[in-house]
């Protein structure tokens, strides 16, 4: 009974340490989204138009030009409802065939289902309206403008692609060359919403702050994780090849009792 308490106990703390630091992340970026919308509505109403909105607007219409609008739009589908599905998908799916396990699917597929949560609320409780169409190069978008998805949901997704890139690669030069491409897929992604004014620039910019700070708890529960694990000895993560320690339990409890001191340190 305390071995099998003992295993049980190697599996549960290590999960519980990941799990609930990223369940009450996301109940506080959720909870940003929501509580801040009506205060971002008042001050973006007095001064945010003003001062930053109308005039990165008008600056980005001295910009347009056909060619340029039509690449900036290519561009700006891959951040999409369609492109950045996709995307995700190729690049979690590499990345957990590189690594053998399932970290990659379990921290991309977590954190963007609660992006896409702040985003579906928050644009439904502040309503902001996006810029005037006359304003926008086509195709017009007609839903609620605070906060930019493309942006949010692109800093949450290409962040933690970048990360799980840096922990499985340990080559400087691929570490520095993936920090770098994503911070400026994720910088143009948000700007090409304000070129094409289909976003207010302060829109883009919350989806910045809201996706960082998202993608900060993510990898700090992720960190915990490890930290958890390696002080119960729990040895390596899940993988295709090792088994989890609950398994490893069942198949003792089938045979009967403890089947050796090297079972369970795979999970």
């Amino acid at each position: 009974m305390d071995s099998l308490r003992d295993r049980l106990g190697i599996w549960f703390k290590p999960y519980a340490a990941l799990v609930l630091p990223i369940l009450v992340g996301g109940v506080i970026i959720v909870s940003l989204a929501l509580l801040g919308a009506e205060v971002y509505d008042d001050v973006v109403d007095s001064a945010g138009l003003a001062n930053l909105d109308k005039p990165a607007l008008a600056y980005a219409e001295t910009l347009r030009n056909p060619g340029f609008n039509a690449a900036v739009t290519g561009f700006t589908n891959i951040g999409g409802g369609v492109g950045m599905p996709i995307l995700a998908s190729i690049l979690t799916a590499w990345l957990t065939f590189l690594s053998r396990n399932w970290r990659p699917l379990v921290l991309v597929g977590g954190a963007a289902a609660v992006s896409i949560t702040a985003t579906t609320l928050g644009k439904k409780l502040v309503g902001r309206t996006r810029p005037d169409h006359a304003d926008a190069v086509p195709p017009y978008e007609d839903s609620p403008s605070f906060p930019s998805g493309h942006t949010l949901n692109t800093t949450v997704v290409i962040s933690l692609i970048v990360y799980l890139i840096c922990l499985q690669f340990n080559v400087m030069w691929t570490r520095v060359t993936a920090i770098t491409a994503g911070t400026l897929f994720i910088i143009a992604m948000g700007l090409s919403r304000v070129f094409l004014g289909h976003h207010w620039l302060t829109d883009v910019m919350a989806g910045w702050i809201l996706g960082l700070a998202w993608v900060a708890i993510v990898i700090l529960a992720h960190r915990l994780f490890h930290l958890v694990r390696r002080r119960e000895h729990a040895g390596a993560p899940p993988s295709f090849d090792r088994p989890v320690v609950r398994d490893v339990v069942a198949q003792e409890l089938h045979d009967g009792g403890p089947s050796g001191p090297g079972h369970g340190t795979g999970g």
